[in-house]
């Protein structure tokens, strides 16, 4: 079994090479589903609600109706096809949040994201199985601040579906730093949310350009049997 391009309308696609699937070589990495910016009752959920705002309605209602029950779906499947499944978290791991890049340091500080704090945990509907993997980044894109390549490597994946929050941001980001170092990477794009909908599609429209694949839930499901 192996990949196929979206259908043809862009010449960029033509470029694209098809590479094999197998289960056992792929991981499922699930990026940044934390109580700080992934849960309506999590810091930016409330600092929204007190001001009244509702622009992230589309976020949480995108995470809580496609993400999360996605997630559930795809990663059983992984775990019993012998893949991988990952866990990416983001948040410094000082309280004073000295420790993280400095153009993400006052959101982990508002959001009271780091290590051993209620908002930087994962979210408890999707709760690691003792076998997963977590990784915390301090960056946007995982790779420029964790181990997760020497991780992936060892654990022999060489194909990654992307899923989480958010999807302009740190979903893309890592992603486009896997394709870089030869991972065949798929965003699943129901299984990805971000706050404003032009954003997720232009990540969406943009990665499907050389960088990787963009696939649904079903069809990841049904590509690896």
């Amino acid at each position: 079994m192996s990949d196929k391009p979206p259908p043809a309308s862009d010449y960029i696609q033509d470029y694209m090479t098809a590479r094999p699937v197998n289960p056992a070589k792929s991981a499922l990495v699930i990026v940044d589903m934390q109580r700080a910016s992934g849960h309506r009752e999590g810091a930016l959920g409330r600092r929204m609600r007190d001001q009244r705002s509702n622009l992230t309605d589309y976020r949480f209602d995108r995470i809580e109706q496609l993400v999360i029950p996605n997630i559930l779906r795809l990663a059983p499947v992984l775990r019993a096809g012998g893949g991988e499944v990952v866990y990416i978290t983001q948040g410094a791991e000082r309280p004073d949040c000295a420790d993280a890049a400095p153009h993400m340091r006052k959101f982990y500080a508002m959001t009271g994201n780091h290590l051993g704090s209620r908002e930087h945990d994962i979210l408890d509907e999707l709760a690691p199985e003792p076998s997963d993997h977590i990784v915390n980044k301090r960056s946007i894109g995982a790779f420029a601040s964790t181990g997760i390549d020497h991780l992936l490597r060892s654990l022999g994946c060489e194909r990654l579906y992307l899923t989480g929050i958010s999807t302009n941001m740190c979903v893309e980001s890592t992603a486009r730093e896997a394709a870089d170092r030869g991972y065949a990477v798929t965003l699943v794009e129901d299984a990805c949310a971000t706050t404003h909908a032009d954003l997720h599609d232009a990540t969406i429209r943009n990665f499907q350009r050389l960088f990787g694949w963009v696939l649904s839930t079903e069809e990841i499901l049904a590509e690896l049997g």
